[in-house]
């Protein structure tokens, strides 16, 4: 039988308990998966999986206590998850799918940047400093969730929008984050290669995610939105990004579309500046001072 270890942001609810949910749930699977799973709440997170109908002799789920928007707690979950990997088990995939969609107010942690784009970018490659060794013992898939709303980014804009009290907009902080958590994933994509794969992935646009819950009610998308995806489809897009073997040989083209594409570079080309890649890719130190 052969066995995966998988470590987990955003998944106790929505998108990513659905992935979770798909995989434990597959009867005709011949893997034995270990989901480790950082969680906000992490005992509501184990109730869900609670009710989960999968065989708990062939699978292991283990829930950690992590919040994004403080990196102390980042520094612990790695530690902890790390923990509950023996020394020559393999993690096999670093799943994140953490995200935030919410107005640049006031930070919760004193960064001088706003909450969704500790969460959605500087936490998670926080994360992957951290477990960075590990990663490459293991030659592990980084599965980064990304958005079609990446090009409705603006990089020069990001400079402001994302600071705390920028009064930005939820939309814009979300659209600029995820550009900015693309360069990062080129990144870790170019220090990584040779021993990681890294792919990011869309899961198209899923309205009944919490994703959307701080829009006014008029601005959340519907199922009748054009190209509008249930949570199971969404799922099953991120699934892909798991196994996929079909990367292209142009190593800047790593974004998988939900519709299980490859997008072009001119797709992503505010994404492949190199420089601006470094810029909001800093150092672990550099993020701990800071």
């Amino acid at each position: 039988m052969k066995t995966q270890t998988i470590i987990a942001t955003g998944a106790s609810s929505g998108l990513g308990f659905e992935v979770i949910r798909q995989l434990l749930e597959e009867p005709q699977q011949e893997t034995a998966y270990t989901v480790i799973i950082g969680a906000r709440d992490a005992q509501r997170t184990i109730a869900n999986l609670a009710q989960l109908q999968y065989d708990n002799s062939r699978h292991r789920a283990v829930v950690l206590r992590l919040e994004l928007t403080d990196l102390k707690s980042v520094h612990e979950f790695a530690g902890n998850a790390l923990a509950r990997v023996p020394d020559l088990t393999p993690v096999n995939t670093l799943f994140l799918n953490a995200g935030m969609s919410k107005d640049a107010g006031p930070s919760s942690n004193g960064s001088k940047w706003c909450d969704a784009q500790v969460v959605n970018q500087l936490s998670q490659h926080y994360l992957i400093h951290l477990l960075r060794n590990k990663l490459i013992a293991s030659k592990s898939r980084i599965v980064v969730v990304s958005s079609g709303g990446i090009r409705r980014g603006d990089p020069a804009r990001a400079e402001t929008s994302l600071l705390a009290n920028s009064g930005a907009d939820g939309f814009t902080v979300y659209v600029d984050s995820k550009l900015t958590q693309l360069m990062n994933a080129h990144w870790w994509r170019r220090q990584l290669a040779g021993s990681c794969t890294v792919v990011a992935v869309s899961p198209g646009l899923i309205p009944d995610t919490g994703i959307f819950r701080n829009y006014d009610q008029e601005k959340r998308p519907t199922m009748a939105s054009t190209d509008a995806k249930t949570v199971e489809e969404g799922a099953r897009s991120l699934l892909r990004a798991f196994t996929c073997t079909d990367m292209p040989e142009d190593p800047d083209r790593i974004f998988l579309t939900s519709w299980g594409e490859w997008w072009e570079k001119s797709e992503i080309q505010a994404s492949l500046d190199k420089e601006l890649q470094n810029k909001w890719s800093p150092s672990k130190n550099d993020i701990r001072r800071d």
